[in-house]
Formats: C-alpha cells, structure tokens, sequence
C-alpha cells in the first residue's frame, strides 16, 4: 500500500476523495441502552475522525482506494473517549463498491458495503449478520449479550462537512431488541 504525499487528483477515490482529511463534529447524538439505568437513553457527544488516503491495493486485477479511518468519540466535559474505531474506507471504482470495515474495542468487527458512482456526494451502507458479503462478527460475550443483527450508514459530504447516520441494531439480554443510532455533522480541520 502506498501512502499519498502531496494529492492533487483525487478522483482515484471516487465518492470517498471528499473524506480525505481531519474532522471534527462536536454535534453528536448518540441514542443507545444504558445499563446503568436499564433504559434507553441520549448521550450527546464530540467526535474526532482521521481519514488517510492510500492505494491502490491491488488483488489480481482488481484496484481499491482507500482511507484508513481512526474515530474517537467524547462525551461532553470528558477527556477519554467513550467509544472509539479503526478500520478502512474502500472504494472499487470497477464494480461501484463502497466498503466500510471497521473494528470496536468491545469485540465487534464489521464489513458493510454499497454501491455508488464515482462522483455521488452521498451514498448508504449496510451489514447484517449471518453474511459472508457484507457482514457482521462478535465476540462471545457480546454475542450472548448484545448480539448485533444489522447495521446501517449513510454519508452526505458537503463542502468542508460530512454528516452520518448510523443504526447498529442489536438485541440486549436486558433490552431486547435495540436500534442504537448515531449522527453527527463534522467539519474538515485538517
């Protein structure tokens, strides 16, 4: 994988290119169960991402452009993150796929994925579990526990902002069935 100095074309990374960058979004909702009151609850929040372009990486005959993706989230008036990410963006220009693979330090891995055209400003993604293409892994506490069953993203990217919606939809031993969603407008810094 080679690493982007000076960019200057960008349409390499077709939908992706406008996420190039450092974000920062201090308009975050985050509407999950709280086990410490056993109810579903709001958590606004502050948000820091890094999006580094690199590429291509080539498989066989395929060529996929990508952002490698660090987040982490802060609830207000608090210095560590309540929730953080890795993972990488990819982008198959060839095929028109959009892929989001991501990881939670709470034993949860995902690859969600879409189609889009090189030049859409926004674009949606999904996983479920269960699939091989697109899907979703636990690890067993969280399986027995909090077993995500789907999750769903949809990007807009603005001039210097993007905004998310997230749906991570799980099912709580305590809760049962969960739709913990996530938005937040960011704005480019760097």
């Amino acid at each position: 994988m080679g690493m982007i100095g000076a960019m200057t074309d960008l349409s390499a990374w077709g939908p992706l290119a406008g996420l190039i960058g450092e974000w920062e979004g201090n308009e975050g909702l985050d509407v999950s169960f709280h086990n410490a009151t056993g109810r579903i609850g709001e958590t606004p929040y502050r948000e820091q991402v890094t999006l580094a372009a690199f590429g291509p990486v080539d498989n066989g005959p395929q060529h996929l452009y990508g952002l490698d993706y660090r987040m982490a989230a802060f609830r207000v008036n608090e210095e560590n993150p309540f929730h953080t990410e890795v993972g990488y963006w990819l982008w198959d220009a060839e095929s028109g796929h959009i892929m989001r693979c991501l990881m939670v330090p709470r034993g949860s891995t995902l690859i969600a994925g879409g189609t889009a055209k090189a030049t859409d400003s926004s674009f949606s993604l999904e996983a479920n579990v269960g699939n091989e293409v697109y899907g979703i892994l636990s690890g067993p506490y969280l399986a027995a526990n909090a077993r995500t069953t789907k999750y769903t993203c949809k990007i807009s990217v603005g001039a210097g902002t993007f905004a998310y919606e997230t749906c991570t939809s799980y099912v709580h031993s305590r809760g049962g069935p969960i739709a913990h969603t996530d938005r937040n407008t960011l704005r480019r810094v760097g």
